[in-house]
Order: C-alpha cells, then structure tokens, then sequence
C-alpha cells in the first residue's frame, strides 16, 4: 500500500465478523454488522501539542484495535476496503 496518513491519523482494515452464530445458523451478508475490530495497516507520525512538539502515536503498525460503530471514512485504496480515522477514535488495543 502506498499511503501515508497525516498526523494523528490511523489507517485500519476491519477484520471480518462471524459467518455462523453460536447455534450454527449462517447469518447473511445483508444482516451481519459491520465489525468494530480491526487491525492497523498504516499511522501517522503523531499530533502536536501546545508547543509545537511532536507526540507520537499509542498504536503501531499490526495493533488490533475495538473503535465505535460509526468511526472512521471509509476509503477504498490498492482495492482494499480501509478506514481512516483519528486515533482519539479508538476505544482500545485487543491483546
């Protein structure tokens, strides 16, 4: 991928959802939610402060990520589906 995100700024590919509940029932593309999990592909080299400092990012490059239902723009790049969103975004890091 050839795209670089501007300061505080992640770039996050969602992870897919579950196909089958836990009964075994197979839940179709049309009802399943988007997922709220993802993994981070890209970041940004962080925010400035009040000074003019540089303060780098919490996340990296291979994180899985939680982030809220309606977070993020989602942009298609190289073909993939991704979403880019500000790191105050993320609710937290999973593992």
């Amino acid at each position: 991928m050839n795209f670089r995100p501007l300061h505080d700024r992640v770039v996050v590919k969602r992870l897919e959802g579950e196909e089958k509940t836990k009964g075994g029932i197979i839940i179709p593309d049309t009802a399943k939610e988007k997922p709220q999990e993802g993994e981070i592909v890209a970041v940004g080299p962080g925010a400035r402060d009040e000074t003019g400092k540089l303060v780098p990012l919490d996340v990296k490059k291979g994180d899985r990520v939680l982030f809220g239902k309606w977070s993020g723009t989602e942009v298609k790049i190289d073909g993939h589906d991704l979403l880019i969103m500000k790191e105050s975004d993320i609710l937290g890091v999973v593992g």
